[in-house]
């Protein structure tokens, strides 16, 4: 089963390792990586919770602490969603393989391998995105330091942390081991999100290439020669027959894969739709809030423009399976 994986999906297999999510990983290596994931992420939690403690009802002080702290609990959803659902998440795994077998020839291949490239180019594109826009939005922080060196004040300016957080001790002073400190964090707990993310990535283009390989097949039920055609014989009707049977076969095949996939990942977005929309509401008012502080600004509309391309992506990936499947009913 992972020899396809190996060939086809290497980096998405490679991600779902490390954070702990691939469905034939060794239990204990397993359970090590989805600690260290898990610590990473409450490394930042447990501070912006701190936080949440210190605002003490003062609603501008918690406006700001709770986007980063949904974030969180974003990858929080994600990382034990796919824990529990890690039987069904598996079950779609092998289905991967076991349609690669089912293939028949050459073009069918060809068909796959050109959604094999759409999943890497999806894939790596999402991963890169998701890295440097959080590496961005951290980075934003140094900015006061920076300007405190190349256009001095005569007072310093006011520290900027990675994350509105509270670490019980002074954040001036410590600031740049609060920042290795957040920065680390967040890179492993951004794995964990982006390898939930792009598992149903991979899935999605995968059965659009089955839905292209079933629209393919009925495309030439009949014999390319016509003339073979106009002879009924017994053979030729086997013959229609047998692509007919494996026509149907690999749509009923694709309609089960996507409904296997909705029923896995469902829950998912609902809960991250839900908390995704109260982030923009409450990120939007701090962006009118914050109108002066320029550094403040740049880092929550960076903040809106990352969960806008979040929630485009998985639009995207969805309409396009729709598309997929209407389209065998043109081919038919």
């Amino acid at each position: 089963m992972e020899l396809i994986w190996d060939r086809y999906y290497s980096f998405t297999k490679r991600v779902l390792s490390l954070a702990g999510q691939w469905p034939y990983q060794n239990k204990n290596e397993k359970m090590l990586r989805l600690s260290i994931v898990t610590t990473a992420v409450l490394v930042i939690n447990v501070p912006q919770t701190c936080k949440f403690i210190q605002c003490d009802k003062n609603l501008e002080c918690i406006t700001r602490t709770l986007p980063p702290y949904i974030l969180v609990l974003v990858v929080m959803v994600k990382l034990y969603i796919s824990q529990f659902r890690a039987s069904k998440i598996k079950i779609l795994t092998d289905r991967v393989s076991i349609d690669w077998k089912r293939l028949q020839n050459v073009e069918e291949y060809e068909i796959m391998e050109t959604y094999v490239t759409s999943a890497r180019w999806i894939v790596l594109m999402y991963t890169a995105v998701c890295m440097i826009g959080l590496h961005i939005f951290i980075l934003v922080s140094l900015i006061p330091h920076i300007l405190d060196i190349v256009l001095p004040l005569n007072e310093s300016r006011p520290i900027v942390l990675p994350f509105e957080a509270y670490y019980f001790v002074d954040e001036r002073k410590y600031f740049f081991y609060i920042f290795c400190y957040d920065l680390i964090a967040a890179e492993i707990g951004m794995i964990g999100l982006i390898a939930y993310d792009i598992i149903f990535f991979t899935f999605v283009e995968h059965v659009c290439g089955i839905f292209a390989v079933t629209g393919f097949r009925f495309e030439h039920l009949v014999f390319e020669n016509i003339d073979a055609v106009k002879v009924v014989n017994n053979d030729t009707d086997e013959t229609y027959n047998n692509r007919m049977a494996c026509s149907v076969d690999a749509h009923r095949a694709a309609l089960e894969f996507a409904e296997r996939l909705e029923n896995t990942f469902s829950l998912n977005f609902g809960i991250e739709l839900l908390l995704v929309t109260v982030v923009l509401s409450i990120t939007l008012l701090q962006i009118t809030m914050q109108s002066e502080d320029t550094v403040e600004t740049m880092r929550y509309v960076l903040y809106v423009l990352a969960q806008l391309v979040h929630l485009l992506v998985f639009c995207c990936e969805g309409q396009r399976l729709i598309d997929h499947s209407l389209q065998i009913r043109d081919k038919m």
